[in-house]
Formats: C-alpha cells, structure tokens, sequence
C-alpha cells in the first residue's frame, strides 16, 4: 500500500514516518509513501499556493488548480484514480472503522490543507470524502494526515508482526483496551492483579475482557450505547458487571 501526501511540508511527512515501525515497513516492502510538494504544481512564479477570500474574511484559502494538478500527477504515476480524503474540521469524525475501509486502497492520497482550508471547487471536484479527527482546528493538515496514516499502515498484513497487536487493542470491536502491567509486581504500593500472575490463560482472557467492557461503559457510554452483546460469556460478564 502506497499514501500519498498533498503538502505543503513535504519534509514533515517524511521525518515523522521515516522513523520506528512505518519506517521498518517501508523498508521491508510492505508499505510505501510519498510526500508530493504542491508548490511543484503552482502556474506561478512566486510558487503561490494561496490567495484572499471572496467576499472578505482574515487569513488565506488555497487555490484548487495546483491541488487539482498535484492529484493527476500522483494518479498518472498510478496509472489509475486514487481514492483522496481531505483532512478537515468540517469531515466525518474518523474511526477505527474508516482505518480498516481505507487500509483495503492499494493507493490513497491524503490532503493537508492549510489557512483557511481550500477552495470549495477543488473538494467538490476532486475530494472522495472529508475527514476530521475530532471537534478542534489545528494550524495545517500534516498531523492530522500523519495520524490517519499512522491508524492505516499499523492494519497492512506485515507491518506488526501478528494481528493481535491491533485486534486486542482499543476500538477494534467497540471496547476500549484493557488495562496494562509489566515489572514489578509492585510499584508505589500498588500491585498487578492476581489473575495476570495466575498463569490461568482462561482466566487472564475473561478478566481482560471483563476489564474492557467495564472500562468502555465507565469511560465512553458513548461507545457502550451502540454495543450489542450476544454470546452467553459476554452476557455473563455484563451480570458481573450489574451486581458490582
């Protein structure tokens, strides 16, 4: 799988996933990505990427020809379209449900925007889906990309080296993960659970689950309102659970 980037920090992208698991990644094959610099596209001389608002306003909102051009170029090198997600405050808030569905594109191109975003044209035309991590704003689309990407490489077979590094941890199925312990067995007064010293791998399974449903419905009743449970263990736990 390949992302490509529409930036204006082409530098950014590459230092951040250059380093740890996506860089191991990208040398092993498994992943690949690629940071296009949109001031190459520019038909300017200043390399202007960016012009005052009609109809008034502060700040500066990014031309759609470069963008528009930047985004060919990638799908010529392609050879095909590439599905291309603008990072915006006025996207879908993104799950690690989105993460599994764009993780499946052999290529996708990620759009930072910067200022007061881009011309409206240039998502209307081009922009597959708008993607927000969240209800705040932040100053460029680069963190919001890189965290997108981050969520999409870790789900390529090969990039963990099992799938349990993902399918055990928070929002896979709904739950948010269990809670953690390493060395020592005590620490500050406090000490690891008995059940994860018992070397009962049953037990330690039920425990954690048990653990996740309850931190999910203390934490996030958000998240807990849409879960349904169905097997007889989980109905169990959620007995358990009521008569704490």
């Amino acid at each position: 799988m390949t992302i490509h980037f529409l930036t204006l920090f082409p530098d950014t992208i590459e230092r951040v996933l250059s380093d740890s698991i996506t860089g191991r990644a990208r040398e092993r094959g498994f992943i690949d990505f690629r940071a296009w610099q949109i001031r190459d596209y520019t038909q300017n001389r200043q390399k202007q990427t960016d012009d005052y608002p009609y109809g008034g306003g502060r700040g500066c909102v990014m031309y759609a020809q470069p963008l528009a051009d930047c985004k060919r170029a990638v799908e010529a090198e392609a050879g095909c379209a590439v599905h291309t997600v603008y990072l915006s405050p006025a996207g879908k808030t993104y799950t690690q449900t989105d993460a599994k569905r764009l993780a499946q594109y052999e290529n996708l191109i990620l759009v930072c925007g910067h200022y007061e975003g881009v011309d409206e044209r240039f998502i209307e035309a081009y922009a597959d889906e708008e993607i927000s991590l969240g209800d705040f704003v932040v100053t460029g689309g680069e963190l919001p990309a890189l965290a997108v990407a981050d969520s999409v490489f870790r789900l390529v077979p090969g990039v963990l080296p099992d799938e349990e590094c993902y399918t055990d941890e928070s929002h896979w199925d709904g739950l948010l993960e269990y809670p953690q312990y390493t060395r020592p067995e005590t620490w500050e007064g406090r000490s690891v659970p008995p059940v994860l010293l018992s070397g009962d791998h049953e037990n330690v399974r039920k425990w954690r689950r048990l653990q996740s449903m309850r931190r999910t419905r203390e934490r996030r009743p958000d998240l807990w309102a849409k879960l349904e449970f169905t097997s007889k263990e989980d109905l169990k736990l959620l007995r358990q659970l009521d008569e704490e």
